[in-house]
């Protein structure tokens, strides 16, 4: 009964508030943990930088810890842009080789969107040239092509994210016993 629900997308487009939601909601019932994306590289992995071979890199660790602790049966929650498709398939197989659930979570908002929220100030310190390279805005991102769930954060409250992605992994738990 383990499973990684993997939570791409734009930087402020909702993925650490929804996924610290669903974790509140499951928690109680499961062994759940949260790799949150900013966390895991600054404690974890502060040797990497924000190149590509370094976001690979970054997404392939974070993987590894992930499937490790999905392993022993924890629910493990995985906000993280990972902006390269190829990265976010590479962890897919590798939890589909080992035998793991695997879940990935487009948490689709569009620029301005996620410019207009600007949780931690990236856009703004972007537009305003001290920091290149934000995905999104002048680094690339590769959406999902094929999630196994899509929330569209601009037209649905984050409760109404945390209901639709609590009752998926929910579903995909008990079908998995």
């Amino acid at each position: 009964m383990s499973l990684t629900v993997w939570l791409t997308g734009l930087p402020s487009s909702g993925k650490s508030t929804i996924a610290s939601a669903v974790a509140d909601r499951i928690r109680p019932v499961r062994a759940t943990e949260i790799l949150d994306g900013d966390v895991i590289r600054r404690e974890f992995f502060p040797e990497l930088g924000y190149s590509k071979d370094d976001r690979v890199e970054n997404v392939r660790r974070i993987g590894g810890m992930a499937a490790m602790l999905a392993r022993n049966g924890v629910v493990v929650i995985v906000p993280v842009i990972a902006p390269y498709r190829s990265a976010r398939e590479a962890v897919r197989r590798q939890h589909q080789d080992s035998g793991l659930g695997f879940v990935e979570v487009f948490v689709d908002a569009d620029l301005d969107t996620c410019m207009s929220r600007d949780v931690k100030g990236l856009y703004r310190r972007a537009v305003d040239g001290e920091i290149s390279g934000l995905t999104g805005y002048n680094d690339p991102y590769e959406p999902p092509e094929d999630p196994e769930v899509h929330l569209v954060t601009p037209h649905s409250s984050p409760e109404a994210c945390t209901d639709r992605l609590a009752e998926f992994i929910n579903q995909r738990l008990e079908s998995r016993v």
